[in-house]
């Protein structure tokens, strides 16, 4: 058996779970999220616990057992306490603000970058240098994070651009000046 697929998933007073037309429905307080059941896997639910069960043996089933057990673990707890990213931004004068469901990132460029913020995730500035993304789905608080550090990832010779917080930046030597002549 998958390590990961039998282990149960604890689930919460307030959270109910629906399997109906192949597809998984998770609902709770911070939301409803809604999955594909992945083929040869099937669920139970029995006194507060959450099993994945699979049918056959094949090496492809083994994989979606304990994908489908990490997804809807995923899914629990995003419905229940939510995901959050956290991003710094550094250099001399780049910052970010948050105005309704706009994100805008000024951060060398000749132009400010605006972005639209999807509309289950939140996005909030703690300060001009630092910003959280929140959300109830693992994938999409990651995806959007990831987008956010694209528009200017950190560069190895100051360390400028933007980061994930706890991110640590490998530095590189500059230029040394020597003198050729």
């Amino acid at each position: 058996m998958s390590r990961i697929g039998k282990l149960p998933v604890k689930l919460a007073q307030n959270v109910e779970i629906k399997v109906a037309d192949g597809n998984v429905a998770v609902k709770g307080p911070k939301g409803t999220l809604v999955e594909a059941l992945a083929p040869h896997c099937r669920i139970e639910v029995e006194g507060g616990e959450l099993r994945v069960l699979r049918d056959a043996d094949t090496k492809r089933a083994k994989a979606m057992h304990g994908l489908m057990r990490a997804l809807l673990a995923n899914m629990v707890t995003g419905v229940t306490s939510g995901f959050s990213r956290a991003l710094e931004i550094n250099g001399i004068g780049y910052r970010a603000e948050v105005a309704g469901k706009k994100l805008t990132l000024t951060i060398g460029y000749s132009h400010p970058v605006a972005m639209a913020i999807p509309a289950d995730l939140e996005v909030v500035a703690e300060s001009q240098t630092r910003l959280v993304v929140r959300g109830s789905n693992k994938q999409k608080v990651g995806q959007f994070a990831a987008e956010i550090r694209k528009v200017r990832e950190p560069e190895p010779y100051k360390g400028k651009g933007i980061r994930y917080a706890g991110e640590v930046v490998r530095r590189k030597v500059g230029k040394t000046g020597t003198s050729g002549g």
